[in-house]
C-alpha cells in the first residue's frame, strides 16, 4: 500500500513538472506547425469513424431506453429535449473522452515508449532536435484541440441517432425534432460541457506522453506504458468531470 501511494505521488509530481515544462516551452521557437497538423490528422480525423458510430448508438439507445418511462408519465414530447441535454452535458463528453483515452492515449504511450526503448529520442537530442517540443508539445496540443471537436461531432451524430430512435415508435419530422431541442438548450448547458472537454484532451495527451517518455528499457515497458496510460487517463477524466460538475453547480446554481 505504501509503495502504491508513493508511486501515485511520484507520478503526480512528475506530471506537474511536465505541465510546467509544457507551458514554459510552448511559445518558444521553433514551432513544429507541420508536425502539429499531422498529429491533429492522426489523433483526431482518424478517430471520427469510431466516435461517430459510438455517438449514433448512444443517441439511439438512450432514446429507446428512456421512451417507455417518458410515455408512462405522459412526457413523450420532452424526449428530444431530455436526450439532447443528456448527450451534450454528460454522455457524449465522457464516452468520447474514454474512447480517446483508450485509442489515443495508449497509442501515444506505446509510440513514445517504443522510441524511448529504441533510443530514437536520444538520437533526436544528438541531432540538435528538441524531442520535447517535437514529440510532446505537438501531441498535447493536438489532443487539446481535437477532443472538443470530436465531442461536438459525437453530440451531432448522437442527436441524429435519437431522431432515428424517435421515429421507430412515432412519426416526427427532423425540423420539429431539432426545433424542440433548440428550444430547450441554453448557453449554460453548452458552455461548461465544452470547456471541460479541453481539459479532457489536455490530460489525455499529457498522460500518454508522460508514460511513453518515462518508459524503462526493454520491450515489456512499452506495453506497460500503453496500459498504464489508458488507466491513468480514464481515471483522470472521471476526476475532472466530477470537479467540473461541482464547480458548475456552485457558479451557476439558481
Amino acid at each position: 500500500m505504501t509503495s502504491y501511494l508513493k508511486e501515485i505521488f511520484t507520478d503526480s509530481g512528475n506530471v506537474s513538472l511536465i505541465i510546467i515544462r509544457f507551458f514554459t516551452n510552448i511559445l518558444k521557437a521553433p514551432f513544429e506547425v507541420k508536425e502539429l497538423i499531422r498529429q491533429c490528422y492522426l489523433l483526431g480525423y482518424k478517430a471520427l469513424p469510431l466516435v461517430g458510430i459510438t455517438g449514433f448508438i448512444m443517441g439511439l439507445v438512450l432514446t429507446l431506453q428512456s421512451r417507455p418511462t417518458m410515455v408512462k408519465f405522459g412526457a413523450e414530447a420532452w424526449l428530444p429535449c431530455m436526450v439532447a441535454l443528456s448527450l451534450i452535458k454528460e454522455v457524449s463528453p465522457i464516452i468520447t473522452a474514454l474512447i480517446c483515452a483508450g485509442k489515443i492515449s495508449s497509442g501515444i504511450g506505446a509510440e513514445l515508449g517504443c522510441m524511448k526503448v529504441t533510443e530514437q529520442i536520444d538520437a533526436m537530442e544528438v541531432s540538435a532536435i528538441n524531442p520535447f517540443k517535437y514529440l510532446v508539445i505537438t501531441r498535447i496540443l493536438a489532443t487539446t484541440l481535437m477532443i472538443p471537436l470530436l465531442v461536438v461531432f459525437a453530440d451531432f451524430i448522437g442527436i441524429l441517432g435519437g431522431f432515428v430512435g424517435m421515429n421507430i415508435h412515432s412519426d416526427i419530422s427532423l425540423f420539429r425534432y431539432l426545433n424542440k431541442i433548440l428550444e430547450s438548450l441554453t448557453f449554460l448547458d453548452i458552455l461548461p460541457a465544452t470547456i471541460k472537454t479541453f481539459f479532457f484532451g489536455f490530460f489525455i495527451g499529457m498522460i500518454g506522453c508522460y508514460k511513453g517518455f518515462t518508459a524503462a528499457n526493454g520491450t515489456e515497458s512499452v506495453g506497460k506504458a500503453a496500459n498504464s496510460a489508458v488507466v491513468a487517463a480514464s481515471l483522470t477524466i472521471f476526476v475532472i468531470d466530477m470537479m467540473a460538475v461541482q464547480l458548475t453547480d456552485i457558479l451557476f446554481k439558481s
